[in-house]
């Protein structure tokens, strides 16, 4: 019950509020923002003035992730992160959140972007 009440906390959550940790988490590791956009256009289908209309709107990891176009190579995304394996989450919207997470994990530790994207 308290994990589904943290879940729903986190779908709530603004994209605008958690971007910039993304984007700071990053460039503290000697990557750029326009890797970490490249990486959420690969995942949601996104481009750069969708992106920009989500962050101006503060819409919510929810409804963010409701109007992706989810990447097919997303099932080719495995790994643990925060303490989960990423393929065996069983809430659809967590594990697109985790997908997430995990791609901007990799570039923050200096994967290469072909690798990242599944490519």
């Amino acid at each position: 019950m308290k994990s589904e009440m943290n879940n729903m906390r986190v779908f709530k959550m603004s994209f605008a509020g958690v971007y910039p940790h993304y984007i700071a988490k990053a460039v503290k590791k000697g990557r750029t923002k326009e890797e970490v956009d490249a990486i959420i256009f690969w995942l949601t289908g996104y481009d750069e003035k969708a992106l920009q209309s989500i962050l101006d709107d503060k819409t919510s990891f929810e409804t963010f992730f409701a109007n992706a176009q989810i990447n097919p190579n997303v099932s080719k995304i495995t790994g643990v992160i925060c303490g989960y394996r990423v393929e065996d989450i069983e809430d659809k919207l967590m594990q697109q959140i985790r997908y997430l997470d995990k791609l901007i994990d990799e570039l923050a530790k200096g994967k290469a972007m072909e690798k990242i994207l599944r490519n």
